[in-house]
């Protein structure tokens, strides 16, 4: 339990991070607040379709009694809108990611330098990046939703369903979007999505301790944007410690006056 002290830790410091950085923390909330708009329309209209979607999927309830019908897809109807919340969770970063990509590599960048001295580059072109990034989300996404698939069916299960596989189900999304926050520090470092996980199932506390929590707050409206910026310095803290490099002596004292302009980093790139 002591590595799941340390990912939360991480967590903490990246948000510390950025509360000391403010002109960084105000130009990675742009990203956060455009996917926050798209994801809400979606909530939404899942909320109000996803009646009709489980009358639909189950025509061998309409003739059962009262109140076994409105029970049995009432149940569904929540655990539908629970499943649909359990991807915006995994999918809010993916997203969020690529349409910040430029703004969160800067962001994580500054964080190398006020630690280390130095940022790792790739070295690839920025449409080569997005591709890599896309990719490897959607791998993720993909394997998010088959554990989500595993999980609803499990929901079922009388008890089990309603008190271990929430529980599991946390543990899921907080382990992979600790993989998707840490991803932009080790893809700088050309750390391939295969290593990544490796790396992340060998301190698999430290990644869940780093991830739940944030999870858990990611389920509370806004808050997911106002996070996102200390998430991945944060994360990016966490990368340093998976690839074994050390912190700058003393770097984050002064890193207020040597901040650079976030705007000209992110032209740069771009």
């Amino acid at each position: 339990m002591r590595d799941f002290g340390v990912g939360f830790r991480y967590l903490l410091r990246g948000q510390k991070w950025v509360g000391g950085h403010g002109r960084w923390l105000g130009f990675g909330l742009l990203p956060g607040l455009v996917t926050l708009v798209l994801y809400i329309g979606a909530l939404v209209g899942l909320g109000y379709g996803a009646d009709d979607l489980t009358a639909w999927a189950t025509p061998f309830a309409d003739d059962w009694t009262s109140p076994w019908q409105g029970l049995f897809r009432g149940a569904l109807t929540g655990l539908v809108f629970a499943f649909g919340l359990f991807l915006a969770v995994i999918t809010f970063t993916a997203v969020t990611l690529l349409v910040g990509q430029p703004f969160y590599e800067s962001l994580s960048e500054e964080v190398d330098r006020s630690e280390g001295g130095e940022a790792p580059e790739s070295g690839l072109p920025l449409w080569r990046e997005l591709w890599i990034s896309a990719r490897d989300s959607l791998r993720i996404v993909l394997r998010v939703a088959f554990y989500g698939v595993l999980l609803f069916a499990c929901g079922f299960i009388p008890v089990v369903g309603q008190t271990v596989v929430p529980a599991i189900g946390f543990c899921v999304s907080g382990f992979f979007l600790t993989e998707e926050l840490t991803a932009v520090a080790l893809q700088r470092r050309r750390v391939e999505l295969k290593e990544r996980l490796g790396l992340l199932r060998g301190r698999r506390m430290a990644a869940l301790g780093f991830g739940v929590p944030l999870t858990l707050a990611f389920l509370v409206p806004f808050v997911a944007v106002f996070l996102m910026p200390g998430a991945v310095a944060g994360a990016t803290l966490m990368a340093r410690d998976l690839c074994g490099e050390t912190p700058g002596d003393g770097a984050d004292d002064d890193a207020e006056e040597d901040d650079q302009d976030p705007s000209s980093v992110v032209q740069n790139r771009v």
